[in-house]
């Protein structure tokens, strides 16, 4: 792979980059709710809800955040649990949790008002650099520079990076030469252009290069080196789990729990969970799950095949079987040690549950 030429000098040297991205983003920029705000807490909310998140499939939660919680008074005050009922269906639902205790944290420790630097921002819990850049920038026009995937593809293939972008190690290169790049006026402005750029223009598949107001300066193009920048290293192999569920009713209640702490879907509401190392539960073991907890099958009711479905995670996939079991009595009131609880359907709605519990409770209609 040819090495770059990019020449580390001064600002003044790279200021035709600038000039091309500020001319480019009047013209293409995408009309975003969060684009017309100076408010740190709305700004804020955006980039935590982005994070990992297309725009088209983040808006809608946006929208439902920013309405629902006007302010961060308003987030810091509601339960956990409805929190992460509106995050439903979005993943990463560790984002939603470190998104309210930020929240806590802004109106306990600092009056409900948002620091109004970079260096203030840090402070907070769950805000790691490049939050605290786009909100020190985006709400406070600071002049710092923000690294997220679409920058660093632009600088990448522009300026002829080879760092994997995978690696930690990798940042302080981008994030030097994205600090000479940053102009001293309309440093907002400009992170708003690289960052559409990179998510319009220079994507990572078919980039528009025809068309591109970089094209004569950049290195990957004139290399030939589009496809392989930047350089990321692939993901270690996702592990498979085997998720065997117990949907154990009785009348028209249905046994749920809350899941705990240092595992998928914390705080999230699901049936009672047997996990095994195969996709097969013998029928002698389900039942003497069943009766770990404390229930009793009906007889009076015939058995039906478990449900399969399969839900692939960022760093693990799960195959879950479904199976539902009618109880002949209420569990024992001691169940409650295993997180166990009846609901009702209307109650079942208003729980936080992961995609793969909400399409099963849809599909049978709980």
């Amino acid at each position: 792979m040819p090495a770059s030429s990019l020449p580390l000098t001064t600002p003044e040297s790279y200021s035709w980059f600038a000039e091309a991205l500020l001319g480019w983003y009047p013209r293409h920029r995408r009309d975003l709710p969060w684009r017309h705000t100076r408010d740190p807490y709305l700004i804020w909310l955006s980039e935590v809800v982005l994070q990992q998140t297309r725009v088209r499939q983040g808006l809608p939660y946006y929208l439902t955040f920013s309405t629902t919680y006007p302010t961060v008074q308003a987030l810091a005050a509601a339960p956990s649990d409805e929190v992460l009922r509106h995050w439903q269906g979005l993943g990463y639902y560790s984002r939603a949790r470190n998104m309210h205790h930020t929240a806590q944290q802004v109106v306990a420790e600092f009056g409900g008002r948002f620091p109004a630097s970079y260096a203030g921002l840090l402070q907070l819990k769950g805000v790691g650099q490049y939050t605290a850049a786009a909100v020190a920038s985006f709400a406070y026009d600071e002049k710092v520079a923000v690294l997220d995937g679409n920058v660093y593809r632009v600088l990448a293939r522009v300026f002829g990076l080879h760092h994997d972008i995978a690696a930690p190690a990798s940042r302080k290169p981008f994030q030097l030469l994205a600090d000479q790049l940053i102009p001293a006026d309309h440093p907002a402005e400009f992170n708003q252009a690289i960052m559409e750029f990179g998510a319009l223009q220079c994507t990572p598949a078919k980039p528009d290069c025809m068309f591109c107001p970089l094209q004569s300066r950049c290195f990957a193009f004139q290399h030939g080196l589009v496809a392989e920048l930047p350089v990321k290293s692939k993901a270690k192999a996702t592990r498979t789990r085997y998720f065997h569920y117990l949907v154990l009713r009785h009348a028209d209640t249905v046994y749920l729990r809350k899941r705990g702490p240092k595992d998928i879907w914390e705080g999230l509401y699901d049936f009672a969970l047997h996990e095994t190392d195969t996709a097969e539960l013998p029928a002698a073991e389900l039942l003497a799950a069943v009766e770990q907890l404390g229930g009793r099958v009906a007889t009076d009711r015939a058995e039906e095949p478990a449900v399969a479905a399969r839900h692939v995670l960022s760093h693990q996939k799960v195959e879950a079987r479904f199976h539902e079991v009618w109880l002949s009595a209420p569990l024992p009131p001691d169940t409650a040690a295993a997180g166990l609880a009846a609901y009702r359907g209307e109650e079942i709605e208003q729980l936080p549950k992961s995609v793969l519990i909400t399409n099963y409770i849809s599909n049978k209609q709980i």
